[in-house]
């Protein structure tokens, strides 16, 4: 289709020089120190045309002339820059291939051919790239020596501020330095970047780790809940994560005062998990403080019905380590749960720790004894059964009995 439109315009351009010149009779005359030169004007303009064609085609063959060593040296910085961006490829290809030694070798030699050109600038993304790549294969195989050498270099400070690729490095030699356990140097790196990228899920993973690592459930529940709100963990990961760090919060704390504080400080979604309660209520047993931690349970007691058997379960057996000071107010509250929930063997256990604690002997001898006879429930809670059971023979004035009790707590693995 090219080669018709121009012989179109050929033919055209040779009708109009037809028309416009074939009957052109003018003349052109030159005169110069009493010479005088005649020329058709037809003649003149063809001649003029090409001297103007000539003279460009000079000025052309003068300038690429001139510019020979401009194109060598373009041409020299052309072949370093896709030399070294092979390499840097090749090094890429190495590195997820898991042959470190090699990926490593070929960023630096990367390195040393854009070192090499001193007719290119080299590029800082390019060399931080290479670098990283050289110090994450010598991280893989455990040389920390030459990858921290690698890393300091490709960390260097820029007056420019800080680029996508500064930012990747600070991230990478945090994960590096929490994978060697260094917890403060991989503060340091996650500190130092902007509040954008620290607010990346890769920035807040890392955060988790370093505060897990630290011991500071805290800042780690705070730092799952965000990373959980951006979508970075399953539904149910996410639940076992958050209900873990708060159970680890809640053990950090060494008095009553410190375990209230940590209670206030979850968030409110935590508070209503049975699970987190159910672990308060037994830490504030721990701590002397069995009041709060049944006023913990309170809320979800009075929806047994909603929690489901694993929730009942958990809240119920909270409920026999803080039952300590328990008062008869509990007893309508625990009759419900038993009555709606009879065939559960650890409602049927709180129920008799309940009735125990209140001098209730008599209602508390059937749910103790089911409780105890219960292979399903768990061993610490069928022990403690027993061991009621035992008190309440003793009361009654049955030694055998009590011993018979207590041998049988202590046959429980």
């Amino acid at each position: 289709m090219r080669n018709v439109v121009w012989l179109v315009l050929i033919f055209v351009t040779a009708v109009v020089a037809a028309l416009t010149l074939g009957d052109n009779d003018g003349l052109v005359t030159f005169y110069w120190s009493g010479w005088r030169l005649d020329l058709s004007l037809n003649f003149f303009v063809i001649l003029a045309i090409l001297t103007g064609v000539g003279a460009m085609v000079a000025v052309q063959a003068v300038n690429a002339l001139i510019g020979l060593p401009t194109k060598a040296r373009e041409w020299r910085a052309q072949r370093f820059e896709r030399a070294a961006h092979a390499a840097l490829r090749e090094s890429l290809t190495e590195y997820f291939s898991g042959r470190y030694t090699r990926a490593h070798k070929a960023a630096l030699r990367a390195l040393a051919i854009r070192g090499d050109d001193d007719s290119v600038a080299v590029e800082h993304d390019f060399q931080t790239l290479a670098r990283l790549l050289a110090a994450g294969s010598l991280h893989r195989i455990q040389d920390r020596g030459r990858r921290d050498e690698l890393l300091a270099q490709a960390l260097k400070p820029q007056r420019r501020g800080f680029t996508p690729v500064d930012e990747g490095a600070r991230l990478l030699a945090a994960e590096w330095a929490l994978d060697d356990g260094d917890e403060p140097r991989a503060a340091q790196w996650l500190a130092e970047l902007p509040p954008g990228a620290a607010r990346r899920t890769q920035a807040l993973r890392l955060r988790l780790r370093a505060a897990r690592l630290a011991r500071r459930p805290g800042e780690a529940l705070h730092t799952a809940r965000l990373l959980a709100n951006h979508q970075a963990f399953s539904a149910v990961a996410a639940q076992g994560l958050l209900r873990s760090l708060a159970c680890e919060m809640l053990e950090a704390a060494r008095d009553a005062d410190q375990l209230r504080r940590a209670w206030m400080q979850l968030d409110p979604a935590d508070r209503r998990d049975p699970y987190v309660a159910a672990r308060a209520a037994r830490c504030a047993a721990a701590l002397d403080c069995a009041g709060d931690g049944r006023q913990w349970l309170l809320p979800h007691w009075e929806r047994m019905a909603d929690l489901g058997s694993e929730g009942r379960a958990e809240v119920a057996l909270a409920l026999i380590d803080a039952v300590q000071g328990i008062g008869a107010d509990w007893l309508p509250r625990v009759e419900n749960v038993q009555r709606a929930h009879a065939g559960e063997v650890a409602v049927q256990a709180a129920t008799g720790a309940v009735l125990m604690a209140n001098r209730l002997w008599g209602k508390a001898r059937r749910p103790l004894e089911t409780a105890a006879s219960a292979p399903s429930l768990e061993p610490q809670a069928r022990r403690h059964a027993w061991r009621l059971l035992a008190a309440l023979a003793r009361e009654e004035g049955d030694e055998a009995r009590a011993i018979e009790c207590e041998r049988a707590a202590a046959q429980i693995d």
